[in-house]
């Protein structure tokens, strides 16, 4: 009788376990695979591709091709040497994006072939889409054909 007494409650606690870790597996919740889209604004968008074609490795003395649009609606960043920066144009519709002139500092580097494209792809620019941490570049409104410009979300520690 006694090993009775002891044994029910052994048997009720393992059924209860086993139960517990059933009811966490079915109510655990999902972890998704999908990246969130990063916003627009405030983050820092590294050029990795221009009309489709990877950006060649950064020169020694060069930088980083990047993209920052400020909260306040001005557009700043870096071809490769040179500083850019300047002004959104007003859009109607969500999804359009028109920079204004940029005005750049003018020094001379070897990956200045990059940075002249990366600043025709802005002006050429009429619309984006961000997937994740990947913002592309359009030259017409329907985001349509090769995207002008890829770049990729970098965020600093």
């Amino acid at each position: 009788m006694r090993s009775l007494f002891f044994a029910l409650p052994c048997l009720l606690l393992v059924g209860a376990a086993c139960q517990r870790t059933t009811e966490r597996g079915n109510s655990a919740p999902m972890v998704s695979s999908i990246t969130p889209d990063a916003p627009l604004r405030e983050t820092r968008w590294v050029l990795r591709q221009l009309a489709g074609q990877p950006v060649p490795a950064v020169e020694p003395n060069g930088q980083e091709p990047f993209l920052r649009i400020t909260g306040a609606g001005t557009a700043e960043g870096q071809g490769s040497c040179n500083h850019f920066r300047g002004g959104l144009k007003p859009v109607t519709n969500d999804g359009e994006l028109q920079f204004g002139p940029l005005l750049s500092t003018r020094m001379a580097c070897p990956g200045l072939e990059t940075e002249q494209k990366f600043t025709q792809a802005l002006d050429s620019t009429r619309a984006y889409r961000v997937a994740g941490n990947t913002l592309l570049l359009y030259a017409d409104a329907e985001r349509t054909g090769t995207p002008l410009a890829q770049l990729e979300a970098v965020y600093l520690r």
